[in-house]
């Protein structure tokens, strides 16, 4: 097996790699990254220190963004799941900060998913209670920003799409109703579920096109990409979340 390459099961590939030098990704071979990149919110992750000064997180943003557009096609897209904003660490206007910066790495932007995720909330402090003094506003949602590198209609590909018509319906409807994933259940600090990359898939690529999630973490992407006919590219540092990955395309995927 090819260095740096994990697993390679179907149409999934697991590299157990660095995001910023793999160099197993062609140029401009990608049709779609949909990912969830680390929140700078000190989560405890295993090989990843998620508790940076903000300065710092935007440059680490910037550079891994600027690895995706190169491996992007001129008319591949780009689906970003991060927070609306945070509080832990110093308010921050996560959400437009970062789709400022992918803009300014060469993305365009097209338009916002908001997530309203049933059994998750993002309080971590009520600021005054009850009180003018220093209340905190937080809303319970995270955002999918939606971007797309030169042109963003598909021309590329098998143009074949499995999206139903309900799917269509209530998708391009841009506020998302439905539960996040439970940590403990995964075995993972931050787990996405997979309905989140399972729907951007559906809804913004074809049949048969390569999905990257440079941020693999527990999997749900390649999961997902397995259920739906995509070729499925997953980077993650860590080993042992790898194992957690291939585990799940394994029990939670469709085999071929």
């Amino acid at each position: 097996m090819e260095k740096g390459i994990f697993l390679k099961r179907g149409q999934c590939t697991i590299l157990n790699e660095d995001i910023f030098s793999t160099e197993n990704i062609c140029g401009e071979s990608i049709d779609l990254v949909v990912t969830s990149p680390p929140y700078n919110i000190d989560i405890q992750y295993n090989s990843h220190d998620d508790r940076t000064s903000y300065e710092e997180y935007l440059e680490f943003s910037r550079k891994w963004m600027e690895r995706c557009h190169g491996w992007l096609k001129n008319d591949g897209r780009f689906c970003l799941n991060i927070p609306l904003d945070k509080n832990k660490g110093g308010q921050q206007s996560v959400g437009a900060d970062l789709t400022t910066l992918a803009k300014r790495t060469g993305f365009s932007y097209h338009s916002t998913i908001v997530w309203n995720e049933g059994n998750i909330s993002r309080r971590t402090a009520w600021g005054s209670w009850m009180s003018a003094s220093a209340p905190y506003v937080i809303a319970p949602v995270e955002l999918v920003i939606v971007l797309y590198k030169d042109t963003w209609k598909k021309t590329s590909g098998s143009r074949q799409s499995d999206i139903t018509r309900d799917e269509f319906m209530a998708w391009t409807n841009g506020l998302w109703t439905f539960n996040g994933e439970r940590k403990t259940k995964i075995g993972h600090p931050a787990p996405f579920p997979v309905e989140l990359p399972l729907r951007c898939m559906k809804l913004f690529s074809f049949v048969g096109d390569t999905v990257l999630d440079p941020f693999m973490g527990s999997g749900s992407t390649l999961v997902a990409a397995s259920r739906c006919g995509r070729k499925g590219i997953g980077v993650e540092i860590d080993p042992h979340y790898c194992e957690i990955a291939a585990g799940r395309i394994e029990n939670e995927g469709t085999q071929e």
